[in-house]
């Protein structure tokens, strides 16, 4: 009798339980004649718009698909639809859109030391991955993040790991945000040499603003930025395949975009909150060693690539499959200046305090 009077009610064996203990301890107190049942749990879900659903549907099936917390993102920062990770997963089982992800041990975890002052120390990495669709090569990511907020500071895809990407990303998100004191790094032959007290190209480059290097024994050493890694790896390729971006170029816009949204919107596991509260906060406590880009005029210079070039004979420079006349003595030395834009310049001296460049050739990119 009670399996058909649930049935007829439309609830399940607890729930009409529930509900006649209720009528019960209704009549026990004399309020049998008055006693009326609440409201059910019931669903409350809002209705999702049709665009939200249009969204999921184009990031779960991405190959690869759209992590849960990645769609929750992506609905606030297009659509401006506040949700989360679980209530994405519902959706996804209701409608049989749940990737199949195969279980993966949880990583131990490996603590370390954090620094206390925004810009005390900012961890520093590249990322070689396929990370354009349909493209089995792998580009490189170069990521920044401010060990102590965890801010990121920086993330941008270059077609490999070179020198001039090294000397291209770092001033940029130093004009934006401002020198730190150290960059947290590893031992790859860009950071590092073996020689005492001589800096490779970059390390050179760090040095002239005051920036120093510090080394990362192990890759353990570096979690926060091998995690950030894992992040992006997980996030930036469905999202990448879902809106067909095949390039480098529009792969960067989208990053511009994502940067600023996970930082402002994104609480950190770690913080129990955003990366760009802890900024601000740090500032409020004056917490804060960050110093300001400088208005230098050997900037431009000293993130390019040099070289020594002796001056020929005949008054020229090699540039490119060709020679050119320079304004310099012949058999003299001058400095070969590549910049990440592919501009050449041509100095008569390398960077020096206290001075200004003397700029003896410069050939534009074509």
């Amino acid at each position: 009798m009670a399996q058909a009077a649930a049935q007829e009610l439309g609830l399940g064996h607890s729930g009409f339980y529930k509900l006649y203990s209720q009528y019960l301890r209704a009549c026990a107190c004399g309020q049998a004649q008055t006693w009326s049942p609440g409201v059910s749990g019931g669903d409350h879900q809002p209705v999702w718009p049709v665009t939200a659903e249009d969204l999921l549907k184009k990031l779960l099936a991405a190959k690869p698909p759209a992590s849960y917390s990645s769609c929750a993102s992506e609905l606030h920062r297009r659509l401006d639809f506040k949700t989360d990770r679980a209530s994405v997963r519902r959706w996804a089982l209701t409608h049989n859109l749940a990737p199949d992800t195969r279980y993966k041990a949880p990583p131990k975890p490996v603590k370390r030391w954090q620094a206390r002052d925004l810009g005390a120390l900012w961890q520093y990495d590249a990322s070689p991955h396929a990370w354009l669709p349909d493209n089995p090569d792998k580009q490189a990511l170069l990521d920044l993040l401010d060990d102590a907020t965890r801010y990121n500071t920086g993330a941008r895809l270059y077609p490999a790991e070179t020198l001039l990407a090294h000397l291209d990303f770092p001033p940029r998100t130093f004009q934006a945000h401002g020198l730190p004191l150290a960059l947290y790094v590893d031992f790859h032959s860009f950071f590092f040499t073996h020689t005492p007290d001589a800096f490779t190209q970059l390390g050179a480059a760090l040095h002239c603003y005051g920036i120093a290097l510090r080394y990362a024994l192990t890759p353990q050493a570096k979690g926060k930025i091998e995690r950030r890694h894992d992040y992006w790896q997980k996030r930036l390729p469905p999202l990448l395949a879902a809106d067909r971006m095949l390039e480098l170029e529009g792969a960067n816009r989208l990053l511009d975009q994502l940067l600023p949204h996970v930082n402002q919107h994104e609480i950190h596991r770690e913080l129990g909150t955003t990366p760009h509260a802890a900024w601000q906060q740090a500032l409020t406590d004056k917490r804060s060693v960050l110093r300001p880009a400088p208005a230098c005029p050997w900037w431009p210079f000293v993130w390019s690539q040099q070289n020594r070039i002796r001056v020929g004979d005949d008054g020229k420079v090699p540039v490119g499959a060709h020679r050119q006349v320079i304004d310099a003595p012949p058999r003299s030395t001058v400095i070969r200046c590549l910049r990440p834009d592919g501009d050449i310049y041509y100095l008569r001296q390398p960077p020096k305090p206290n001075t200004k460049p003397i700029v003896l050739l410069h050939c534009p990119v074509c």
